[in-house]
């Protein structure tokens, strides 16, 4: 089943979440990342017990339920995963980016006290 099609099942039949009480779909995107693992082991859990209670291998509606439930919890956990990585990398990148900057003003700092008496003159004088 597609993301969107898990999302639109989930609201269309208001599903609750096992969170301090319940709580909604929407609400699963304030979580952390703990708090939905927490989710996903609560769901799991459900599952478990549900599957040792019947001698039948049939799919009731709630098993199904469930079945959505952890898709949409491991969906949105993946989502908030992709966002961290990309925070850190956007975080690398701008730190080397930095060093970089740092490293050119030195080589220019030197270039300049490497300069003759001659260049540095005519370099005053084209500044005015």
């Amino acid at each position: 089943m597609s993301n969107v099609k898990l999302f639109e099942v989930a609201t269309k039949n208001k599903m609750r979440f096992p969170y301090r009480g319940s709580i909604s779909v929407e609400d699963l995107w304030d979580l952390s990342l703990t708090a939905l693992d927490s989710v996903f082991k609560t769901l799991n859990a459900q599952v478990k017990q549900s599957k040792e209670e019947s001698l039948l291998s049939i799919k009731t509606k709630e098993d199904e339920a469930l079945d959505i439930q952890i898709e949409i919890v491991k969906y949105i956990v993946s989502v908030k995963l992709d966002e961290k990585a990309a925070r850190e990398d956007a975080l690398d990148k701008k730190e080397k980016k930095q060093k970089i900057m740092q490293i050119m003003a030195t080589k220019r700092d030197e270039a300049l006290q490497n300069a003759t008496m001659e260049d540095l003159q005519k370099m005053l004088k084209e500044l005015g």
